[in-house]
């Protein structure tokens, strides 16, 4: 039989008043529906690579829309969280695989990492690779599942949990993020209650949630103090710091330069450090500089630098628990997290050189 001779999806399975199926499909069903065998359900079901990709894609549409009973005596989800990121390179990302840690250790669960290489959504064949492995469940940092993606490991009851998610979620996904909005207006109205005016914002990828809310944040602060922003002092970055660096110079080759710099993340600020001091400048005597994230580098660099903490441990942990609820049955009292920012002042923030000789 061909995949195309199909018969109906309820053969065999019971049915509600419109003839529809009221549970899950077993694999049979599921097989007989689509016109191929039960061990190729099995190893789309499983993962597995060997099914033909339109075979695939008929019975992953089937087990989207009327879901998959496993066998009573299936294997066991491994005792194993996976922690997924866009790219690992630097201190967010350990202060992220602390939080997961804690809770892992708790629930006597290992922690596996993997990363997407740079890529906002998982490539093709992850999920297959996460269906082979059936982990407990998994925490997604800074990207988002397609519908697909989400779709198919709903089916297969493996829960999910989106950490800084860098789009928006879908609907039915749970993600735990920061109030960034917030972070950035009191980064911002901490400069101007300063005396600052002419301050610069570089900010995070454009495509990120997390960077357009602390811009918005900026310009929210920016307007309601009657402070106009200069276009020319906005610069898109991408959370690194040679990126700081780079529109950090050209901010201070400007006839008119700022007298302070809002950073979307702590490694932008590195960044504007080196600039200053290439151009001959103290923070924060002639360039004040705020940060955001609150990462432990900041308490060491000189001057300690004023930044907007990020609770991201405390994220990734709630994160983990509620990806080990779901794991367990049990509903979650919320599907949208948002643990707040706080302003922590250091020394690399003071009042502009016009505001310090009074004129």
């Amino acid at each position: 039989m061909s995949p195309t001779d199909r018969s109906s999806p309820t053969d065999g399975a019971p049915t509600g008043p419109q003839g529809g199926p009221t549970g899950p499909l077993t694999s049979a069903q599921i097989a007989a529906h689509v016109g191929v065998s039960v061990a190729t359900v099995s190893k789309v079901v499983n993962g597995r690579e060997d099914v033909a990709p339109r075979t695939r894609a008929l019975v992953e549409d089937v087990i989207r829309r009327y879901g998959h009973q496993r066998q009573k005596r299936a294997a066991r989800p491994a005792a194993v969280l996976e922690l997924v990121f866009r790219q690992i390179r630097d201190s967010y990302h350990i202060e992220i695989i602390k939080g997961v840690q804690q809770v892992a250790r708790e629930h006597r669960l290992a922690l596996v990492l993997s990363e997407l290489q740079g890529r906002q959504t998982p490539g093709l064949g992850w999920v297959e690779d996460v269906l082979y492995r059936r982990p407990t469940g998994i925490i997604e940092v800074y990207s988002v599942l397609t519908d697909t993606q989400s779709g198919q490991l709903r089916a297969r009851g493996i829960p999910f949990v989106l950490v800084d998610p860098n789009g928006e979620p879908a609907h039915a996904s749970p993600s735990v993020g920061a109030s960034n909005w917030s972070g950035g207006l009191s980064a911002t109205r901490h400069l101007i209650e300063l005396g600052h005016r002419r301050i610069a914002v570089i900010t995070g990828p454009e495509d990120a949630l997390a960077s357009r809310a602390r811009v918005d944040g900026f310009r929210t602060a920016m307007e309601t103090a009657g402070v106009p922003v200069d276009p020319a002092l906005v610069r898109v970055g991408d959370y690194r710091a040679e990126e700081g660096l780079t529109h950090a110079r050209a901010l201070l080759r400007l006839p008119e330069p700022p007298t302070a710099v809002f950073t979307c993340n702590d490694a932008l600020a590195l960044g504007v450090y080196r600039a200053a001091a290439e151009a001959g400048l103290r923070i924060p005597d002639d360039l004040s500089v705020v940060g955001f994230d609150d990462l432990r580098p900041a308490r060491w660099t000189v001057p300690p630098l004023t930044t907007v903490h990020q609770p991201l441990a405390a994220m990734a942990a709630t994160a983990a628990t509620m990806v080990v609820e779901l794991a367990h049955g049990e509903p979650l009292a919320q599907t949208r997290v948002e643990l707040a920012t706080e302003l922590v002042v250091r020394d690399s923030t003071a009042p502009p050189r016009s505001e310090r000789r009074g004129t």
